[in-house]
């Protein structure tokens, strides 16, 4: 069931405070009539009653009635009504008939209290076999050589919206829940050691872990630990290459390149903080270093690739984009191409066409085209959809016209021929 809500909020006084909620409770029936023919000439006023449903606490039942409902009406109309088939009083609820189009056209035949204004509110039912519905639903001879009536049978559904009106006031008493905590506990679990059953070596680092703990967090640990190719000495494994293979990152250019090979057992702490956590941890504690925080999340953004790890993924990309600007958004954009990272790529490759004098000048640009020859394609479709955005609302500048001519013509930045690759 549904429930669609309908009004309002009512304040107290200043001291206290409550609030009246009126909304309907929904629910639908299908409703089909076989052997329509049979059921014509059973005289006026006579139905064929569909079984009972529940809605709203109440049971409710769909009337048919093949030669009308009233005598003045020469049985030229079908009648369809919805009736109240369970004790109750004053009922009130919205109702909606559909004679279903079986032609497939979705051309249905709908009477409907829904998604309108009704002057006089809900319709009220009084009592048991109460009903509400229409004497004249469709001319019969009309509705025979038509789409709702295929093979001798009609299809009706019926749907009900009871309304309900519930005063909600503050709660005298409560009782607090404490934040879930399952990572603190597993994160203890790492730092205490207790039961480990493997151990990674890293750069002459030792991390202890957990196997089971490892397996359900990554499917490439679960191949390695317990898969048919696992390794004969799965309880000690030495790591290597935690680090993206790509050279120029700002980070590194700023560290240097000698100082990169530092980080790995970093890397992997970080990575056993997530796997047991589900969090991020403080770069401070790992590097001592706020600086490198982005350099850290550029590793643990190849680390969740390679053992994958989609929420450490997104959560690196995340950081990443952050930090996107002129000078990094080509070694970004690398790294991105190369750790499936689809939102960061998609990020760089938009900042890039918008940026893009700026960028081909930038120490990583020839990088990118270097390494990522596919990426020019891609960047030249953004570009595109950038300039032609542009021109529409004639924002794009004389320099990027100029680039993106010179790009689309086979020239670099600075307007020399660029001979493609073969």
């Amino acid at each position: 069931m549904v429930r669609t809500p309908m009004a309002c909020t009512v304040a107290g006084n200043s001291n206290t405070r409550s609030r009246c909620v009126t909304e309907t409770v929904n629910g639908s029936h299908h409703f089909t009539i076989n052997g329509y023919s049979l059921a014509k000439g059973m005289g006026v006023g006579k139905y064929i009653a569909s079984e009972s449903f529940s809605v709203g606490g109440y049971q409710w039942a769909i009337y048919f009635y093949p030669d009308g409902k009233n005598a003045e009406d020469n049985s030229l109309y079908v009648s369809v009504f919805i009736a109240l088939a369970s004790e109750g009083t004053d009922v009130r609820a919205l109702f909606e008939l559909t004679l279903l189009d079986q032609s497939g056209k979705g051309k249905h035949k709908v009477h409907s209290h829904f998604d309108r204004s009704l002057e006089s509110g809900p319709y009220t039912l009084k009592y048991r076999g109460s009903m509400w519905g229409y004497k004249r639903f469709f001319r019969r001879a009309v509705m025979e050589t038509s789409d709702f009536l295929k093979n001798d049978s009609l299809a009706i559904t019926c749907t009900v919206g009871v309304v309900v009106s519930s005063t909600q006031g503050p709660r005298l008493y409560s009782i607090p829940v404490p934040e879930p905590d399952l990572g603190q506990h597993f994160g203890a679990l790492l730092d205490s050691g207790e039961g480990a059953d493997v151990t990674f070596e890293v750069d002459g680092e030792v991390y202890q872990a957990h196997k089971m703990v490892l397996a359900a967090r990554s499917p490439v640990f679960k191949a390695q630990l317990f898969g048919p190719m696992r390794d004969r000495n799965s309880g000690n494994i030495e790591i290597e290459d935690v680090e993206p293979p790509v050279r120029g990152f700002v980070s590194v250019r700023r560290l240097g390149p000698d100082n990169c090979g530092a980080f790995k057992p970093g890397v992997f702490k970080a990575l056993l903080h997530f796997i047991y956590r589900d969090s991020l941890p403080d770069t401070k504690e790992l590097i001592r270093a706020p600086s490198t925080s982005i350099l850290l999340a550029q590793h643990l953004l190849a680390a969740a690739d390679r053992y994958g790890l989609d929420r450490l993924r997104l959560l690196c990309e995340s950081k990443l984009c952050e930090n996107v600007s002129v000078d990094t958004v080509a070694t970004t954009l690398a790294l991105a191409e190369q750790h499936h990272a689809a939102e960061l790529k998609a990020v760089c490759l938009k900042f890039a066409a918008s940026n893009l004098a700026a960028v081909m000048h930038s120490e990583g640009f020839e990088y990118l085209r270097d390494s990522c020859p596919t990426l020019q394609s891609e960047l030249l479709k953004t570009v595109a959809g950038v300039y032609e955005e542009g021109v529409g609302t004639g924002v794009i500048s004389n320099r990027n016209r100029s680039v993106w001519g010179q790009m689309s013509d086979g020239a670099d930045a600075g307007g020399r021929r660029v001979r493609p690759r073969t």
